[in-house]
């Protein structure tokens, strides 16, 4: 199922502000004695504009600052400063990548977790799920060799030797969890199948950028990603949710331990997890809600879950196999490109 959203010239160009890199959130006039909540981030600017946006009009005493970055360079840090915590919040990873960092985050359960279905919720409450993730394919019509694509297996087919490309597994979780959930539905010979045929980037932001710019006929991503490509009005590019079942990556926010700011993070993070907030991040910024109680089809042209074929993934099965499966992945590489 290939699903073609549309967007407004007006919403496009507002999306295209949106950066990575280290930043603090827009200046604004929160009260002196305003309590202060540092969030180490990996979203992009445009979710921490709506964040920031939100925060000053529904906590006004709360003055959240953020510094962006990439998960692992952000879980590392806060390693590092485990002794003298410097932030007070983490926003957000999939869980394949928190779990190796447990040992840095609080228990809490939210007032809002009540609309958070129970499989989105961490380990004793270590962290929860501020949105999901769905696995896609973003296809740029004007590069395909033949039929658009309907499921993962239909890219293991030789015509698309060259026309695929994805992120480094190794160093994006983006990719590996991708991954990991294709080989469940391929097996070991379609994903070494699917290996034989794609191109691998070890940029995660390029894949969608090269697929935009039509260097590639598909690149394996999130819907997250896709969306704004298609919303942006290039008619050549749409999403296809696959067939034969996809699937959905919890991106988990976390209480850092000891953080120095206690207090006013536990009300960040409600916020952030409330509907409100949910709302304003699927339509400013593409950001699939991880409550139950938002249909995501009557605000985006986005398809709802139950139009979706989903394949249940553990994500504490994928952390505890990220090793074997790299091992894998990387020896089903190696024998493609010596064949």
């Amino acid at each position: 199922m290939i699903h073609t959203p549309s967007f407004t010239r007006r919403q496009w160009l507002k999306l295209l502000a949106a950066s990575g890199g280290a930043c603090a959130l827009p200046a604004r006039t929160w009260a002196q004695r305003a309590e202060q909540v540092v969030l180490y981030t990996t979203l992009n600017s445009q979710s921490v504009e709506t964040a920031s946006d939100i925060a000053r009009d529904v906590l006004p005493n709360i003055r959240p600052s953020a510094v962006v970055g990439g998960s692992s360079q952000l879980l590392k840090r806060i390693e590092a400063e485990a002794a003298r915590p410097k932030s007070d919040l983490f926003w957000t990873s999939s869980a394949n990548v928190m779990h190796g960092y447990r040992a840095l985050f609080e228990s809490y359960l939210s007032p809002e977790a009540a609309a958070i279905p129970d499989a989105l919720h961490g380990p004793d409450n270590l962290w929860t799920a501020a949105n999901v993730h769905i696995v896609v394919g973003m296809v740029n019509a004007r590069q395909l060799p033949g039929a658009a694509p309907a499921s993962w297996a239909d890219l293991t087919d030789r015509r698309f030797k060259g026309k695929v490309i994805i992120g480094d597994p190794g160093n994006s979780s983006t990719a590996y969890s991708a991954l990991w959930g294709i080989e469940r539905v391929l097996g070991a010979d379609g994903l070494k199948a699917l290996a034989r045929n794609v191109s691998i980037s070890s940029s995660a932001s390029h894949v969608v950028r090269s697929v935009g710019q039509g260097e590639y006929a598909v690149g394996i991503t999130f819907e997250s990603t896709a969306y704004p490509y298609v919303a942006g009005g290039q008619k050549e590019i749409s999403i296809l949710y696959p067939q034969d079942g996809t699937f959905i990556v919890a991106d988990n926010m976390a209480l850092v331990k000891n953080a120095p700011n206690l207090s006013a993070a536990k009300r960040m993070y409600d916020l952030l997890l409330s509907h409100q907030m949910q709302l304003a991040l699927l339509q400013n910024a593409f950001r699939r809600p991880s409550r139950n109680d938002i249909d995501v089809s009557k605000y985006l042209d986005m398809p709802s879950l139950a139009d979706i074929k989903i394949i249940a993934a553990d994500e504490a099965e994928a952390a505890a196999d990220r090793d074997a499966f790299l091992r894998r992945w990387r020896a089903h590489v190696a024998a493609t490109r010596g064949a």
